[in-house]
């Protein structure tokens, strides 16, 4: 790992690291990702949504002086989607061009070698994890994969090269620093979660929520911030379909700026709602619940 790693010799360094990009992280998680990158194992970070596990592969990235690389996985991925395919149109486009020159004298054996080469090849995200490196992988969301896609990426993450048949083994000089995210809609088999270091990652307690809004909106004034985040603590003790998270929290700042307010009452707070729920049930949960829970004065 270069860039800037070398450097960052503790969790505390890499905590401050990472607070210079806005991401504030707590000692378990600047402990945990510190020595991901010392020990050269893939970082697993589980939780609910909307609690950073996303933002913090940038913000390593960032801190790290290193390129990040995401895919973002779903249902039905597989390796074509993720690592490489054929660039087929331009292929037969070229197979054209070659049977049109030869004029009928095509040397078939010499045409498939030039089909099958780095000019046609589509590089999908983990492929260009391992020529890129050395970066940060960021695989965003893989209890959206099934379990044949995770066998795969099993075995990539254990040998940080693959093979490509037409041209051969390709290898990281470097292993990226892998993180994987999971918003447990589903249980990753422990084959996978032995593979890596593994970190729960909890909504942020009150100070550390009221210092990331007012670090990532540095207009913010302290009254307004912790009023924000008391009221989405408060909204996040309900049942929601989607409690919101960090980035609800900060929508929801940047939406008063917008409205130039400096206190969050029920009035304001009912006509942003919006900003920090994104479920039409769960507006008019909150709302039949009343609003000055929320809201001061």
């Amino acid at each position: 790992m270069t860039g800037d790693a070398t450097r960052i010799d503790s969790p505390e360094k890499l905590s401050a690291a990472l607070g210079t990009t806005g991401y504030l992280a707590d000692d378990g998680l600047a402990t945990v990702a510190f020595l991901a990158m010392r020990m050269g194992r893939p970082l697993f970070c589980e939780g609910e949504p909307g609690t950073g596990k996303t933002s913090l592969a940038a913000a390593l990235a960032q801190a790290l002086d290193l390129p990040m690389v995401r895919l973002q996985c779903h249902e039905g991925i597989d390796a074509s989607q993720a690592l490489y395919d054929w660039d087929f149109p331009r292929q037969l486009l070229h197979l054209r061009s070659l049977e049109a020159a030869s004029d009928g004298a095509l040397d078939a054996d010499a045409a498939e070698r030039s089909l099958y080469t780095e000019r046609y090849l589509l590089v999908r995200p983990l492929l260009q994890a391992l020529t890129d490196s050395p970066c940060v992988l960021l695989v965003d969301e893989i209890d959206r994969a099934d379990d044949e896609f995770e066998a795969f990426l099993l075995q990539l993450l254990d040998e940080n090269a693959v093979t490509v048949p037409e041209l051969g083994e390709i290898r990281a000089e470097v292993p990226p620093l892998v993180v994987l995210t999971s918003n447990r809609t589903r249980e990753v088999h422990d084959a996978l979660k032995r593979r890596c270091l593994y970190h729960w990652v909890e909504h942020p307690d009150l100070e550390r929520e009221i210092a990331i809004l007012q670090r990532r909106l540095p207009g913010l004034g302290r009254p307004l911030a912790e009023q924000i985040s008391r009221a989405v603590r408060s909204l996040r003790e309900q049942d929601l379909l989607k409690p919101p998270g960090i980035a609800e929290s900060l929508d929801w700042a940047r939406a008063l700026i917008a409205l130039d307010r400096d206190v969050l009452d029920a009035a304001t707070a009912a006509a942003t709602l919006g900003a920090v729920l994104k479920y039409r049930e769960d507006i008019d949960r909150v709302t039949r619940a009343g609003l000055d829970h929320l809201a001061v004065g």
